[in-house]
């Protein structure tokens, strides 16, 4: 199992998640988004482009770039900013 991250005093966080991404497990929190889940354990690289594999990471966090697609329960095209961790979840960078 990961290790938790840090509970900061005065900051609430939701219940601790469990999901996959890449087969590895990843520690989350219930309210954040699977981006700002990968950014805490130290992702940077959210995926790489498909015709030169360029490394792509969080971009504009909102929703309109769409740098940060991946596959999440196996639906491709899925913007990681905008989409909440839920527990069991299985996420897919390549």
């Amino acid at each position: 199992m990961p290790e938790a991250l840090p509970r900061l005093p005065g900051v609430d966080r939701g219940k601790d998640i469990i999901c996959t991404c890449d087969g590895d497990l990843l520690h989350a929190y219930a309210g954040e988004t699977v981006a700002a889940a990968l950014l805490a354990a130290g992702r940077r690289t959210l995926r790489q482009s498909p015709r030169q594999d360029a490394k792509r990471g969080l971009f504009c966090a909102m929703g309109i770039c769409f740098d940060c697609v991946m596959t999440i329960d196996g639906q491709t095209g899925v913007r990681a900013c905008l989409t909440p961790v839920r527990d069991g979840m299985v996420i897919a960078t390549r």
